[in-house]
């Protein structure tokens, strides 16, 4: 049988964001990140790019989601590279070398997994 030793005055915290590709704006020439949610189990950050921006080829000491939210991203990972459109999502396990490039502004948001910080279930 599962328990949760929890003390009852500590209700479980629920993160609750509502229109997330307005939370950050494109800004001439430059790649802006936010950080708009950290919880046990992950992260959430987003990510604008005007045209031409990029992340260069870099690792995660993480696994991590990529998911467009407006423009288009080129995505680069494991010797193949795909168009992500809003809507598309890429996953990348722990330490797989990976890219982003941008041909229009866009913005993206990252979903940085990380272990739990609590013992829920257990």
């Amino acid at each position: 049988m599962m328990s949760d030793e929890r003390n009852e005055a500590e209700p479980i915290e629920l993160g609750y964001i509502e229109d997330l590709g307005d939370m950050i704006s494109v800004q001439e020439g430059s790649t802006v990140s936010r950080t708009v949610m950290q919880k046990a189990g992950g992260n959430v950050v987003l990510f604008s790019f005007d045209t031409g921006e990029e992340l260069s080829e870099h690792t995660a000491a993480m696994p991590v989601f990529v998911q467009t939210l407006k423009g288009r991203l080129k995505v680069t990972g494991n010797g193949r590279t795909v168009e992500l459109v809003p809507g598309g999502l890429a996953y990348f396990p722990t330490r797989i070398p990976h890219a982003i490039y941008t041909e229009e502004p866009s913005v993206m948001m990252l979903t940085m997994v990380t272990p739990a910080r609590d013992n829920i279930g257990d």
